[in-house]
C-alpha cells in the first residue's frame, strides 16, 4: 500500500522536502481510515503540513481506487523528538 501511495505522490511533495513514511488502513469508530503518514529530516510545521495534504488530496481524489472503499483519508506528519 505504501508504495502505491508514493508511486503516486513522490515527485509533487519531494520539492517540500517530504515523504510519505507509511500508508495504512485502521478502523476506527466503525469507519475504515486510510492514513498517509508524511515525514522529513527538517521539522514539519503547520504550514507545511497543510500544503502537503492539499498536493496529495488532489492527487488521490484522481485515484480514489487506491482508498479501498475507505470512509476517510487521514494525512499527517510524524512528531520529531528531541
Amino acid at each position: 500500500m505504501k508504495e502505491k501511495v508514493v508511486g503516486l505522490v513522490k515527485d509533487a511533495i519531494d520539492p517540500l522536502n517530504v515523504y510519505v513514511d507509511d500508508a495504512f488502513i485502521t478502523t476506527e469508530e466503525g469507519k475504515k481510515i486510510f492514513n498517509i503518514v508524511i515525514d522529513s529530516k527538517e521539522t514539519i510545521d503547520l504550514n507545511k503540513i497543510t500544503e502537503v495534504s492539499r498536493i496529495i488530496n488532489k492527487i488521490i481524489d484522481n485515484n480514489s481506487e487506491i482508498l479501498e472503499d475507505s470512509d476517510e483519508l487521514d494525512i499527517y506528519s510524524k512528531e520529531k523528538g528531541e
